[in-house]
């Protein structure tokens, strides 16, 4: 029997090329403006029009400021960025939502949300981070800009086809752990290489039992384990998040895509390539304490030491924890904060939202901590003031910017300086990714929250 993953690819084939890639249909193409200029460049050069204008949607997020979008960018490659998106979107017919506009956001936040990204499609976009459309049950996976040329023109890309690999994380999860502690726990167990090569499904009670806006984490995290991507199958959770949705289906096109949703499925049979098996219990709060996502450990843990290591292993770590200020052996808890952000695709959703704001209800900012709290999009900032967590917050001391990637990546004007440690919720802390000399610990937004209000790595399950 075959697996999901088998079904929505082989329904997606155009043609096997002999001894080759596969041709693939693409259903959605996603495009911001960082990877997208040359791709346009390229079509104009060879005079071509896009093949299926209507199945691509474009959007800035990168490189948008948080604060006063109203304004002309003041940073003048963001500018030049941002303004060649919007032309090429005008000069090539397609769906631009650009800063201000209601449906802007981070295009990963803003494709399931607005029922854009659907079970069972083929979704693509020039950026690693495409793998969150996952959740829905899409096979969804970042591709370069070569690629996403390839797609403009024909709806169609070449790929070679992953291998498969299940993760099962039986059990139930306990208090003060979410989906992005289950994501580090994985990478931590497994490493940032540990799934080359495969294309994730994640099954199990515990993946079941996260909301959607916990699977497009887990989804959204999987390229750092070196997976193509991730996915979910979808169930009636899936369909009651899509359910009245802009771009989702109405009426009786509703009810024969759920039909068709239901048979999405791997078979009792199903046969990966791989299989592992995880148990909720084993996973507490996370932090890293190095350079890359791999690099974690439970909150409560030490950094390992060097015992049993090897010596080119050796000199990698020592070269990690020097850039970080860290020591083999060391605990975590009670260290000195300077920035803490909350947001990015991988945890810039209302639930996120919610989880920090439960955290600093009734408590104050700590006076060491710069903290940037972004939403996702328009529509998590339009919820957020919907159910009063703006005053929760502003009671607090914090102040919510506006929508965009912020300081997930030094790419606008939210960057962390040279030296400071940041608690971040986005979803890599590479040497420099949020700054250069930046120092960044990703955690979940309670972690985050808890640092926020005391000025230092703190176990949250102490606070809520």
């Amino acid at each position: 029997m075959n697996t999901l993953f088998d079904k929505i690819w082989d329904t997606h084939v155009v043609q096997q090329i002999e001894e080759g890639p596969t041709q693939l249909y693409i259903d959605r193409l996603y495009c911001h403006e960082v990877t997208s200029p040359q791709a346009f460049a390229g079509m104009r050069e060879r005079g071509l029009k896009c093949l299926r204008p209507m199945q691509i949607f474009c959007m800035p997020d990168h490189n948008t400021p948080t604060h006063d979008q109203d304004k002309p960018i003041e940073d003048p490659v963001s500018k030049k960025q941002v303004d060649t998106l919007a032309r090429n979107a005008k000069d090539f017919g397609l769906s631009h939502f650009g800063m201000m506009d209601p449906k802007n956001g981070i295009i990963h936040v803003v494709g399931p949300e607005r029922g854009l990204s659907l079970p069972g499609m083929t979704i693509v976009c020039g950026d690693s981070h495409t793998s969150t459309h996952g959740a829905v049950g899409a096979v969804a996976f970042g591709i370069g800009t070569s690629e996403v040329e390839m797609v403009l023109a024909s709806q169609c890309i070449l790929q070679q086809k992953p291998k498969s690999m299940r993760i099962n994380i039986s059990g139930k999860l306990g208090k003060g752990v979410t989906a992005k502690d289950v994501a580090l726990y994985l990478m931590s167990k497994i490493s940032t290489s540990g799934a080359t090569g495969y294309f994730i499904e994640y099954a199990g009670s515990v993946v079941s039992d996260l909301s959607m806006e916990g699977r497009l984490t887990l989804c959204n995290l999987s390229i750092e384990m070196g997976a193509r991507g991730g996915f979910i199958a979808p169930d009636e959770k899936t369909f009651e998040y899509l359910k009245g949705r802009e771009y989702a289906p109405t009426g009786e096109a509703w009810d024969k895509a759920v039909a068709y949703w239901k048979t999405l499925k791997s078979g009792d049979d199903a046969v990966f390539d791989k299989e592992l098996y995880f148990e909720g219990a084993d996973i507490q709060p996370m932090v890293t304490y190095g350079t890359n996502p791999g690099m974690g450990m439970s909150i409560i843990d030490s950094i390992p030491t060097l015992e049993g290591m090897g010596e080119a292993a050796r000199a990698s770590f020592m070269k990690s924890l020097d850039y970080m200020g860290f020591k083999p052996g060391q605990k975590l808890i009670g260290h000195p904060v300077d920035y803490v952000f909350l947001g990015a695709c991988t945890n810039g959703r209302i639930e996120d939202f919610r989880a920090f704001a439960l955290v600093v209800k009734g408590k104050r900012k700590a006076a060491n901590v710069t903290a940037w709290l972004v939403p996702g999009s328009w529509l998590v900032d339009q919820q957020i003031r919907q159910e009063g967590l703006d005053k929760v917050l502003e009671d607090a001391g914090f102040e919510i910017r506006q929508p965009g990637c912020s300081a997930c990546l030094a790419m606008n004007d939210d960057k962390i300086p040279a030296g400071k440690y940041s608690v971040s919720t986005s979803n890599r802390n590479f040497e420099g990714r949020q700054g250069p000399g930046s120092r960044t610990i990703l955690a979940s937004p309670l972690v985050a929250a808890a640092a926020a209000v005391t000025g230092v790595i703190t176990d949250p399950r102490t606070l809520i």
